[in-house]
């Protein structure tokens, strides 16, 4: 579907006016767009192009004068994860639990071990799955936690023994680049 929301160059490609598309991208949609990037929508760019592609929706402009052409702020440095001795290899891990006093103890729990620099606690989330054959639906809290690569078994192995769950989540991400100093931060902050 994202494909036949965008044009290209060429006349190929029909020409989607904004409140059709608004009335066609659900909400999931318009997140994803964002999330992922406007331009990574459209198969081609031109220059010249002005409508039927990202620039012609009606939030372009907002996003035009808050994201480009503008050059990043002087002291914000950002790194490629190879790219500096100064950093480790980071994860993000997610973790869900059960309840908001779990949550916070495992959260407090993780740094204090300095097995995580940073844990964020995500109330109000609803998971669905299945379990033993049923399909299951509960409130949970999500745990964003950000810690060095090597540290993942130690956590997960933390998570395990202090979690309510018989198979707790514990899913790692790999972090490729961002802040160099809060990629230091995360190095510092967390035990060897």
């Amino acid at each position: 579907m994202a494909f036949s929301l965008c044009c290209r160059a060429s006349s190929s490609w029909p020409i989607v006016s904004a409140t059709a598309l608004r009335r066609r991208l659900p909400l999931v949609g318009a997140f994803c767009m964002l999330s992922f990037g406007l331009s990574n929508l459209c198969l081609s760019y031109s220059s010249s192009l002005k409508t039927g592609c990202a620039q012609s929706l009606p939030f372009a402009p907002l996003l035009r004068s808050k994201f480009g052409g503008q050059s990043p702020a002087k002291n914000v440095h950002t790194i490629r994860m190879e790219g500096s001795s100064n950093t480790v290899p980071s994860i993000v891990v997610y973790v869900t639990v059960p309840n908001k006093e779990l949550g916070k103890k495992l959260a407090e729990s993780i740094v204090r071990e300095k097995l995580a620099a940073c844990v964020n606690r995500v109330p109000g989330i609803e998971s669905v799955y299945q379990w033993q054959g049923e399909i299951q639906t509960d409130s949970e809290e999500l745990l964003i936690i950000k810690t060095r690569q090597s540290l993942l078994e130690a956590l997960t192995e933390h998570v395990k023994a202090n979690h309510e769950y018989e198979v707790p989540e514990v899913i790692a991400l790999p972090i490729t680049g961002g802040s160099l100093q809060y990629l230091e931060w995360i190095k510092n902050s967390t035990r060897d």
